[in-house]
Order: structure tokens, then C-alpha cells, then sequence
């Protein structure tokens, strides 16, 4: 628990730090920050362990969440839980597992904050017998921050893709500029690769650092009566070491990794719909003769409702807005 804490504390603490949202060119977006957001949505989260140059992937024991959430004054919240009926195929007596994900989009940013807690892995079709491989007790720790620069981010919004809490009326596309950092620690019970491949070396727990620049574009692509397409692919080059893993550590080495973004929808002045997927690979520091990544997805289906509440509502709803809390 105590990691989940530590999560929300700086989570809280990046929304507070974040600028105040300045004005977008409202030739290319309708902000209507006063509106209340009420969403209804089905989401995956995901982490999986992949070891390309044997083929191997290790799969976590998630499924489809269901959630509720809104957004007002630049404030978004979204909870979400899984249902039995919706995850039969989960394995049951599995570990629990902590996924939290936020993403942040103040005008000319987008930061998005990865803190996953996995324990819990298995190869769904088994290795070549087709039975299930479980691992209960494989642990894969993955804590992280990217962080881009929109160059035309007072004409591109994210908001209006991602929580349809404006419109974008236009479309353009722009370069993104940024930076990354990530912990990654891999451990479990026993040695990671099955015995069953006869692997020539192998290693219990290692652990991970890797940060460095990303580049690369984003757009959106407007279709008229408010259908739109949103999306942003970057690409890194990273500087990374790994140690505690019994091969030969502390050698710094640069790595690659890669972090896309689509949404596609309908955004109206009353209802939204829409699909987006948020996708991360992290090529990790090579163990001995092997590559490796770590794979991070989250999708939602997301239904929209929009309200104009208030007065009243308003200010009250404002007395413990974060920027009030952090003296914004």
C-alpha cells in the first residue's frame, strides 16, 4: 500500500506544480472549462515482460476494468475496478496488482506518469504444450515520467480528445520535444526463464535505470460535426544500466523505446463517445545474451455526458479545487 501512496502523493503534487492553463487560440479549440464532464467508460491496463530474441512474453493477470469519472475546472478523476463477471478469465488466486497511470495536459504539455505494482505473470498458451506457464510470484515494478513539449500546443488539445472537456474546431499537426525517465525492477521466486527452455544463462531479479530525450509529432485531424482522429508517436533514445541481476552490471549503454497515442471519436456539446489506446515500449539494458522490453497499454471505450452546473455548485466544487489547495 505504501506504493500506491507514494503514487498519489506525487501525482498530487505534479497538478499542483503544473502552470496555471493559459488561453488556447480559439480559432482552433472551444475550452469550456466550467462545463462538468461526467464519463462512464471499459479500460484495460497492462504490463508485459517480453524477451524478443527468444520469443517469450510474459503476460500479466489483468482484465477490462469498469470506471466512472469526471472532469471540471481542468480537474480530472477517474475511478475504476474489476468486475467478476467481466474477468472470468482471470486466474483467481493470483496476487493483487497496483496499475496507476496519470496523464496530465496543461497547454504546450502533455506528461504522463507510469506507476505499476505487478505481481502475477503467466504465458497464456503455455510453452509448446499449450497448458498455461503461471508464475504467481513473478514481480515487475515499472515507475516513470514522459514528458513532451507541444511547439503548437495552444492550437492542439488533448483535453478535448482524451476527456472531451473542450472541442478542437480545427485540424493541425506539430513536432513534440521531451524527456523521459524510468525504474524498472524485475524479481521473482525463481529464476525468470522456464526450466522447460533450457536456457544457457538465467537471473532471479535485476534491476533497471534508463532516461533520455524523445522526439516526434502530434495532430489531429478534425472531421466536421464533431467526429475527430488524435494522435502522437515519439521515439526515445535512452541512456541505461542494469545491476543485482548475477550477469555483468553497471555498464551504462543507450537503448530505445518507443510511446504512441490514438484517440477517435464523436465530441458534441452535450454527448462524446470514443476509443483511444495509450502505448509504451521500454527496451531494457540486455542480460546477458538477451533483449528485453517492457510493454505498457491502456485502452478505454469512454461514454460522455456534459452538464453546465450551477452557480452554487461552482463555487462550492471550487473550494477544494488543487490549484485553491496549492495556492494557485
Amino acid at each position: 500500500m505504501s506504493r500506491s501512496l507514494v503514487f498519489l502523493f506525487l501525482s498530487f503534487f505534479l497538478i499542483g506544480i503544473l502552470p496555471a492553463q493559459s488561453r488556447w487560440d480559439s480559432g482552433y479549440v472551444a475550452a469550456e472549462p466550467e462545463l462538468f464532464v461526467l464519463r462512464t467508460y471499459l479500460s484495460h491496463k497492462y504490463t508485459a515482460l517480453y524477451f524478443p530474441s527468444e520469443g517469450l512474453r510474459y503476460q500479466p493477470n489483468s482484465g477490462l476494468n469498469l470506471g466512472i469519472g469526471f472532469t471540471y475546472q481542468n480537474l480530472t478523476l477517474n475511478l475504476a475496478f474489476p468486475p467478476g463477471f467481466l474477468n472470468s478469465s482471470r486466474e483467481p488466486d493470483f496476487p493483487r496488482f497496483l496499475d496507476l497511470q496519470g496523464h496530465f495536459y496543461p497547454r504546450n504539455w502533455v506528461i504522463d506518469f507510469f506507476g505499476q505494482f505487478y505481481k502475477g505473470y503467466r504465458i497464456p498458451y503455455g510453452i509448446g504444450d499449450g497448458q498455461p506457464y503461471l508464475r504467481p510470484d513473478l514481480d515487475v515494478l515499472k515507475v516513470g515520467i514522459h514528458a513532451n513539449y507541444i511547439f503548437k500546443g495552444d492550437k492542439i488539445s488533448l483535453p478535448a480528445a482524451m476527456h472531451q472537456s473542450s472541442i478542437q474546431k480545427k485540424s493541425v499537426i506539430s513536432p513534440l520535444l521531451g524527456f523521459e525517465m524510468y525504474r524498472v525492477q524485475v524479481a521473482g521466486d525463481s529464476l525468470i526463464f522456464p526450466s522447460q527452455l533450457v536456457p544457457k544463462q538465467n537471473y532471479q531479479q535485476a534491476d533497471f535505470f534508463q532516461l533520455g530525450p524523445n522526439a516526434g509529432l502530434i495532430g489531429t485531424l478534425v472531421l466536421g460535426k464533431g467526429f475527430f482522429a488524435t494522435g502522437s508517436f515519439t521515439g526515445n533514445l535512452a541512456l541505461g544500466s542494469t545491476w543485482n541481476s548475477g550477469a555483468t552490471g553497471g555498464n551504462w549503454n543507450l537503448n530505445w523505446g518507443t510511446h504512441a497515442r490514438a484517440y477517435v471519436g464523436y465530441n458534441g456539446p452535450r454527448f462524446g463517445v470514443n476509443v483511444n489506446y495509450v502505448y509504451k515500449t521500454l527496451a531494457l539494458q540486455p542480460v546477458a545474451n538477451w533483449t528485453q522490453e517492457v510493454q505498457t497499454g491502456n485502452y478505454r471505450f469512454i461514454l460522455v455526458y456534459k452538464i453546465r452546473p450551477s452557480e452554487k455548485f461552482a463555487s462550492s466544487i471550487a473550494k477544494y479545487h488543487p490549484n485553491r489547495i496549492f495556492g494557485k
